[in-house]
């Protein structure tokens, strides 16, 4: 088994301290405590494939430069202008890279890397020899093995075919509410669940979501659906 890890929670999350008072400082200010915890994080996550799988090769991807989407539109990511960013986060991403020898991206995010190496990878020796390892709900679109290892989860989805392709369909509609990706608001799972109850094939799932880009952006409906395709749509290529 290969195991195929988006690092970038990881390494957001080591930069926090667990606090026993609400008043306690949320950040590290030593990088060796960040680095511990990720290095912590990270084999514990591991050791736990391992006892289950015989586990081959470990590949880690974290950062990016450039965003190919954030040319599509200006209200990619709008929503997190101005947020604020943990001291060690730019320090910690420099240690995974040295450390773990983790692969960064070039005009395209992390997950998009990761969506590359896994296509490529489950092409050459089956997609039951490779697994992605993140909390990101965006691989879903892809029949894979997926392990999210949130500790309210820390659950293996073995994905299928059919269900990858309703997965990312319902997404367009449902939108990315981390991302600022929201062309249908108020319509949800629950909406899309009926709306797509007699698509089978992704010829049904296009026209069908292309019908309700029309209703909505009337001349425009083109745009928006393309321009909410590659917002979406994990590069693997």
């Amino acid at each position: 088994m290969i195991l195929l890890i988006d690092a970038d929670s990881l390494i957001f999350a080591s930069c926090y301290r667990k606090r026993e008072n609400p008043e306690d400082e949320k950040y590290y200010t030593d990088i060796a405590d960040a680095r511990t915890k990720f290095d912590h994080q990270f084999m514990a996550i591991v050791n736990s494939l391992e006892e289950v799988y015989n586990i081959d090769k470990v590949i880690t991807f974290s950062g990016s430069k450039g965003n190919f989407r954030k040319l599509l539109t200006n209200t990619y990511k709008a929503n997190r202008k101005g947020a604020e960013l943990p001291p060690l986060l730019n320090e910690m991403h420099k240690f995974v890279k040295q450390q773990y020898d983790s692969i960064y991206g070039y005009g395209v995010e992390t997950d998009d890397m990761v969506a590359r190496y896994w296509y490529k990878i489950s092409q050459d020796i089956g997609r039951n020899e490779v697994m992605i390892v993140s909390i990101d709900k965006d691989y879903r679109q892809f029949p894979c093995l997926l392990y999210n290892y949130h500790y309210m989860h820390r659950e293996i989805y073995d994905i299928s075919e059919e269900q990858a392709m309703y997965n990312f369909y319902e997404q367009m509609i449902a939108g990315d509410g981390a991302d600022n990706v929201n062309y249908f608001k108020g319509k949800g799972k629950k909406f899309s669940e009926k709306y797509f109850a007699n698509c089978d094939t992704k010829y049904k799932y296009t026209r069908k979501l292309f019908e309700l880009f029309i209703q909505k952006y009337k001349g425009k409906a083109r745009q928006k659906y393309a321009e909410c395709y590659h917002l979406l749509k994990l590069r693997t290529n």
